[in-house]
Formats: structure tokens, C-alpha cells, sequence
């Protein structure tokens, strides 16, 4: 045979492959949505709902000085765009709880006599009080107000009329390890109890033993307690590793109640094992389950405030984010370990998650009766 005569051959060869692949790709409607619906998804994310550029801080005031000129001031941060004003506060012990419970991120501290003090030209001192536990937080907070600050110098070119005082709570050294570590227990929950619940029951309807399991003496609850206990179990041991390696290798401290972390985080795994059962209903084959774990994944590393401060996304994105598990259970844990909050602290963000698991169980239900009924 000629050279010619195999080139063709195999050019053929591979154009009957390549055939196949692409007729049972269109056959896999699932596969196909996913393909054109990620570089879509990754698009509007990374060039819409992504922004380091953090904007509306909830920022409380403590006025000591009750003067125009204090107000003024805070209303001065108000129109910069930066900080969204959520009210006052009568001492530092407000300013913290509003820390711990997340009302509020930044604090204005005025103290008494700053009236005064620029009426007869002393520097008028000012404290920003920062929650540290997100680094880029307050790099865009101090930043903007010592700017606002140093714009009050009169006449142009004089030295500064108010200095600044910074503080920085709960992450002093602004270590972005100490705000990286406890919520990576939220991104490896959320990864592996979805991904594993999913490819499990797809992996008993592959192999055709989930059919023998319906039909034995187990009930169908006992099958899917049964098959998401030793998940629960596992998330446990992921979490208790991350909280050990942190302190050990990056020195992240535990301010909170061990406990009450532990309990809040079962409501989080729930929540994304009902999901993992939701999407084994949905997927034939362990492929298509694992392909939607990682499109679920995307947008819960960029919109949970993970990565990026929540305050820098646009409103929409916000109101996207709220319906994910891990951006209620970050900032649970965040609060737990970094400022120590309590209960009372937490009651909004748990009232979200409890929320998501009772629509994803009834959901994860429906579907699981339907489809194997």
C-alpha cells in the first residue's frame, strides 16, 4: 500500500472516531449544557460579579463628641462610597458584638473635644477601628479614610488637621493564613460531601445494585441515612485536621466554642449532602456527577467571599451568593474561630443555612421518590 493510500486510511480511521464521539456527545445532553454553560458562567463571574476594589463596608460611629463637626466627618466616609453607615454605637463593647455578629466591619471612634480641638488648631485625633479578619477589608478601609483625613488639611499644602488613629482587631499582623485556613473547612466540605454523596448513589445505579437495595428489607430512609452517615463522619475528621494543621503549621488561633462549631457544622454538611443526593437524581453515570459537583464548586469559591471580599460584589451577585451553603457557614466559622462569636451572634447566618437545607432535603426528596420509584 502507498503512503498516500494509509495516510488516507487513517485520516479515515480517525474521522470515524471522531464521528463517534461527537454522536454520543450530543446523545450526553448533560455533558454538552455543561460545556457551553461554564465558559459562559466563568465569564460573567471573573468580568462582572469579581472585584477587589471593596466598597459599602457596614461601618458603625462611636461620637463621644456629639458635635456637627463629628457628623460631618462620618458623613464625609458615607459619600466616599466605601463605607455604608450602620449606625451608632455607645462604647466598644457594641463596636465588638457588632464585629462578631458581622452588622459591621469598620468602627469610627470620635473621641470627645474633637470639636474643639480643630476650632483652636490642635490636631484632632480620630480611631478607625478595623475587623481584621479579612485582610483586604482593611487595607481598603484604612486607606480611605487616611486619605479622607489628610484632604481636611486647610489651607492646601498645611499639615494635616485630624490624625488618624488605625486598630486593627482579631488579625493584627493582617496574616492571610489566619483568614485563609478556617475557610478552607467550608471549601473542603463543600467539595467533597457533594462530590462523593453524588458519585456514590450514581455508582450503585451503574453498577445496578441500587435497584437490589430498594428492593431489600431497608427502608428507604435507612438507605439514604446509611449511605450519608460515614460522609458525616469524614467531614468531621477533614475539619478536625484543617483546625490542627492551622494552629500547628500558621498559627490560627481559636477564639470560640469548639462545640458550637461543631454543632453548626452539621447543619452545613446536611446541607451540602442533600445537594449531593439532589444532583445524583439528576445524573445517570459517576462522570455527570462529578461534572456537576465541580460546575456547583465554581461559583462557591468566587461568590461565597472566599476569595474575594463580599462587600466588592455588585448587588446582584450578593443576592446570588446568599442561596450558597458555604458563604452563611464561612462566615459561621470565621466568627467562631477569628472573633469568637457566640449563638447569639450567629442567629441570622444560621436561620440562612437552616433555611437552604430544608428547601435542598425537600428537593433531594422529591426527586430521589420520583426517580426511583
Amino acid at each position: 500500500m502507498s503512503a498516500r493510500s494509509q495516510l488516507l486510511a487513517t485520516a479515515s480511521r480517525l474521522w470515524s472516531i471522531a464521528l463517534k464521539e461527537l454522536l454520543q456527545l450530543r446523545r450526553d445532553r448533560l455533558t454538552l449544557a455543561m460545556m457551553l454553560a461554564l465558559p459562559m458562567m466563568q465569564m460573567l463571574l471573573f468580568g462582572y460579579a469579581i472585584d477587589t476594589d471593596v466598597r459599602h463596608i457596614p461601618t458603625v460611629v462611636y461620637d463621644q463628641d456629639q458635635s456637627a463637626q463629628s457628623r460631618d466627618f462620618a458623613q464625609s466616609m458615607r459619600a466616599t462610597g466605601f463605607y455604608d453607615l450602620a449606625g451608632e454605637v455607645r462604647g466598644y463593647d457594641e463596636i465588638s458584638r457588632a464585629f462578631r455578629s458581622g452588622s459591621a466591619r469598620v468602627a469610627l471612634v470620635v473621641p470627645s473635644g474633637y470639636a474643639s480641638d480643630l476650632r483652636v488648631g490642635r490636631v484632632a485625633p480620630l480611631q478607625l477601628v478595623v475587623d481584621g479578619s479579612d485582610p483586604q477589608t482593611v487595607s481598603s478601609a484604612l486607606n480611605t479614610a487616611s486619605g479622607l483625613a489628610q484632604s481636611r488639611a486647610l489651607p492646601p499644602g498645611t499639615p494635616p488637621r485630624i490624625s488618624l488613629e488605625p486598630d486593627t482587631w482579631y488579625n493584627p499582623d493582617l496574616k492571610t493564613a489566619i483568614y485563609i485556613v478556617p475557610g478552607l473547612i467550608g471549601v473542603i466540605l463543600t467539595m467533597t460531601m457533594v462530590m462523593l454523596t453524588s458519585m456514590a448513589i450514581a455508582r450503585e445505579r451503574e453498577r445496578g445494585t441500587l435497584e437490589q437495595l430498594i428492593v431489600s428489607p431497608l427502608r428507604r430512609g435507612e438507605l439514604i441515612v446509611g449511605k450519608i452517615v460515614p460522609y458525616i463522619a469524614m467531614g468531621y475528621v477533614q475539619m478536625t485536621v484543617i483546625l490542627l494543621l492551622g494552629n500547628l503549621i500558621f498559627g490560627v488561633p481559636f477564639s470560640g466554642s469548639l462545640p458550637l462549631l461543631y454543632l453548626l457544622a452539621f447543619v452545613f454538611i446536611a446541607a451540602n449532602l442533600a445537594l449531593g443526593l439532589f444532583f445524583s437524581t439528576l445524573a445517570q453515570t459517576q462522570q455527570q456527577a462529578m461534572q456537576m459537583s465541580f460546575f456547583f464548586f465554581l461559583p462557591n469559591i468566587l461568590l461565597s467571599g472566599f476569595m474575594f471580599p463580599f462587600e466588592a460584589m455588585p448587588r446582584p451577585a450578593q443576592l446570588l451568593s446568599q442561596a450558597l451553603p458555604l458563604t452563611h457557614f464561612l462566615r459561621i466559622v470565621r466568627g467562631i474561630v477569628l472573633k469568637g462569636s457566640g449563638l447569639a451572634d450567629l442567629t441570622v447566618e444560621l436561620a440562612w443555612l437552616s433555611s437552604i437545607l430544608v428547601v435542598l432535603v425537600v428537593l433531594a426528596s422529591l426527586r430521589f421518590r420520583k426517580k426511583l420509584a
